[in-house]
């Protein structure tokens, strides 16, 4: 069961992942019309790698939230962290293992994409 409190947190941090998300898809459309479907794929594909272990993150990290639930909170982090982690390694692999991927396009993407959150208080105020 979820905690109210952590409501306004986590919408915060689905904005940011919606954010990152529309930064990905612009790049891939970009790179789409400079170089085409191939590297725009790629790039769709670093964004993907970007994004999905964010998602995950903001899931276990926001939800508990208070301090009568210090400890589920602190469980939940850690849990979501490591998940994180643990998905980022693993869709890299899958990705850069099954797919013919242009590395360029690709890690341009994922690294604009986690750049992103450096940028989250210009777009947002919470």
């Amino acid at each position: 069961m979820t905690n109210k409190l952590a409501s306004p947190y986590r919408l915060a941090a689905l904005k940011l992942i919606c954010l990152q998300g529309v930064v990905a898809l612009i790049a891939a459309v970009i790179i789409f019309f400079s170089s085409g479907v191939n590297a725009a794929l790629s790039s769709l594909a670093g964004g993907a790698v970007a994004v999905l272990p964010h998602f995950v993150f903001a899931l276990y990290a926001f939800r508990y939230m208070g301090a009568s639930r210090a400890d589920q909170a602190y469980a939940s982090l850690k849990r979501g962290n490591g998940l994180k982690f643990m998905l980022t390694i693993v869709l890299f692999a899958l990705v850069l293992k099954h797919f013919p991927v242009i590395l360029l396009p690709f890690f341009s993407s994922y690294v604009l994409a986690l750049f992103t959150g450096l940028f989250a208080p210009v777009f947002f105020k919470h």
